[in-house]
């Protein structure tokens, strides 16, 4: 059986959905299980639409219903009934959302986002399915929350392997072709989790995992795995194999085609990892594969945007020791701060972080109470594996550079 994921730029409107579905004349269509991402700009939609009902905003009914005509617009160019059973199962998608906003009584942020972020992946399966099935492409749909299972950790959760293997060995025929949902799952009390921003690939892996796929392709809208972002770096290369461990160091340090958690799973049963252009099927794509590290062998540039560099010195001067590290790293978990960068000396301790859970200002307000605290807000780590003193100096050039950071392959700069 293969895994097929399709992200939201692959589905983003009715044209990418038609495309799609000449993705799987090229390919087949038995054995498959698609892995479905919301529509392009849906997840912005819905955490925009989270906000408004926190902030207990007018506007938060017209949100909603502007979501809801995008996805009944595409739906009127890619089916010729408006009585087809799809608007009756996108208009129940949507009641309920309503009723989920008009009887929740929990302020946990994290705990809502999951509730209502789900349904960009509900409405979008529902939609391709619909549509393979309306042009002859019989197939399943599942509720992905059925089939992965995890704790309660909302916006993060972790994934319940056992519990996760049992069911999608019971409800998947991998003789057929399934569709199914990337980035949500649920916990034991079937409230809705996920996986965390950008889980598609995540979920596809697991799928892929659990049934022991042949191989896993994500399809996006570049050719393969790029040594830069193209959209950042300019003269990027198509790289044409990677080994596992190398993208996970690429993963690791922010490269945004492979999600960091995907390849794990995948690497533990060897499970090939393709990534090609929804735009080409019949192109060769990346592999991700046991083998050589990097073929061809160049350097390879990431970007993370919106961090911050975080600086602390002891205040009577003194050793910055073991002891005052643990502490430290204690309150990150608490605080749920994710670490990209460390660098310490004798009395002093920096380190670049991601605020995803926007708790940095409260964290920094306690550390002060034990040491001094300098910080810049902002910031941009940039990372060159397998660099060389080109690559460096084409970083470098007119950016304020706060800390720079080498090991044997790979040099980060933290800039401003």
């Amino acid at each position: 059986m293969e895994i097929y994921k399709f992200g939201g730029a692959s589905v983003k409107d009715a044209e990418a959905v038609k495309n799609l579905v000449e993705v799987l004349k090229t390919t087949g269509t038995s054995r498959k299980m698609l892995v479905i991402s919301a529509m392009a700009k849906t997840t912005n939609a819905l955490e925009y639409i989270i906000d408004l009902y926190f902030k207990k905003d007018k506007d938060l009914a017209l949100a909603i219903s502007d979501l809801k005509t995008f996805h009944l617009d595409i739906c009127q160019e890619l089916f010729s009934s408006t009585s087809h059973p799809v608007y009756q199962k996108i208009d129940s998608f949507f009641e309920n959302l309503a009723v989920f906003l008009e009887h929740n009584k929990s302020p946990n942020y994290d705990y809502v986002y999951d509730q209502i972020v789900c349904l960009g992946e509900l409405v979008s399966s529902t939609i391709v399915s619909e549509y393979l099935n309306e042009i002859g492409c019989t197939n399943t749909w599942h509720d992905c929350r059925n089939l992965i299972k995890t704790n309660e950790d909302f916006r993060d959760a972790e994934v319940n392997w056992e519990e996760t293997q049992q069911n999608i060995t019971s409800y998947i025929n991998t003789d057929l072709l399934n569709i199914s949902q990337g980035f949500i799952a649920s916990d034991h009390d079937n409230f809705t989790t996920t996986l965390g921003r950008e889980g598609s690939d995540y979920s596809a892996a697991i799928f892929a995992y659990c049934l022991n796929a042949e191989s896993l392709t994500i399809w996006k809208d570049v050719p393969g795995v790029l040594n830069g972002d193209p959209r950042v770096f300019e003269n990027t290369t198509l790289l044409d194999q990677i080994s596992y461990e190398e993208a996970i160091e690429l993963a690791f340090y922010g490269a945004s085609v492979i999600h960091p958690k995907t390849l794990q799973p995948l690497q533990r049963k060897e499970i090939p990892l393709f990534v090609k252009a929804f735009s080409n099927p019949e192109g060769k794509g990346t592999c991700v594969m046991k083998g050589e590290k990097l073929i061809p062998k160049t350097p390879c540039f990431i970007v993370k945007n919106d961090l911050i560099l975080l600086s602390l010195a002891s205040l009577d001067f003194s050793f910055f020791v073991e002891k005052n590290i643990a502490e430290i790293f204690a309150l990150f978990d608490k605080y749920q701060i994710k670490v990209d960068l460390i660098q310490n000396s004798a009395i002093s301790f920096s380190v670049c972080v991601n605020n995803k859970f926007n708790t940095i200002d409260e964290l920094i307000s306690i550390l002060k109470a034990k040491f001094k605290v300098t910080y810049n807000k902002n910031v941009s780590l940039y990372t060159i594996r397998h660099f060389d003193d080109a690559a460096l100096k084409s970083i470098e050039k007119d950016k304020d550079i706060l800390l720079k950071q080498y090991t044997r392959e790979t040099v980060q700069l933290v800039v401003k």
